[in-house]
């Protein structure tokens, strides 16, 4: 894989644009079953993240996992800077003195999944992230043990996540805000399972666009 921190900036750009694309299905969600402020909070972490992406396309992918990491829990604030910091520093902790390849990659974003299960005290069916995350990363790990194309690889992680968040629908939330409406949840889709599949999707999708230009 020929993916380095240089190409963090293209990353930034992409998720912002998809985020955008969609905001007004995520506040939507949010507002049906939570606090309304999921995508303020994600756009401003972004933001902060997007400043010093210079920054951070200059270090190796340890540190500058790292400095994500931080960047949103002092920016974001609530639960979801502590979950979304908790799996940037938990990526960065497993990427130290290692190259991005995909074995690597797969070990890393198990460490950020476990770091956020292990944070938000929670699992998958819990109507969370994770719904979307956990789905996504057990994927990618059979793909890569597998050995398998990196286009198929993409498109079985993309499913997966796209199922994962799809599937919290039905769910009763047992975490946050939504789990004081009972029943009354069943029937929304949880907006941090979607924003984070379509953050999924968009990286995944840079990566084959990545690779297809070298």
């Amino acid at each position: 894989m020929n993916i380095s921190p240089h190409h963090l900036p293209r990353f930034f750009k992409a998720i912002n644009t998809e985020l955008d694309s969609n905001a007004d299905e995520i506040i939507g969600l949010d507002q049906a079953i939570g606090d309304g402020d999921h995508l303020t909070n994600l756009q401003r972490g972004l933001k902060a993240v997007q400043k010093i992406e210079v920054e951070l396309s200059e270090m190796n992918w340890s540190d500058a996992l790292m400095k994500i990491g931080m960047t949103l829990m002092s920016t974001m604030g609530g639960a979801s800077g502590s979950l979304f910091g908790s799996f940037f520093l938990a990526m960065s902790k497993a990427a130290k003195g290692k190259t991005m390849d995909a074995q690597h990659l797969a070990a890393m974003f198990d460490a950020g999944v476990s770091s956020v299960k292990q944070r938000g005290k929670a699992d998958i069916g819990e109507k969370t992230m994770l719904d979307s995350l956990i789905p996504a990363c057990e994927s990618l790990k059979q793909d890569v043990a597998t050995n398998q194309d990196l286009a198929v690889t993409v498109a079985n992680l993309k499913q997966a996540a796209e199922k994962g968040m799809l599937s919290t629908e039905a769910m009763v939330a047992t975490k946050g805000r939504a789990s004081f409406l009972g029943e009354r949840a069943r029937g929304h889709l949880d907006a941090g399972a979607r924003t984070s599949q379509l953050i999924i999707s968009v990286i995944a999708d840079e990566v084959i666009h990545i690779q297809n230009e070298n």
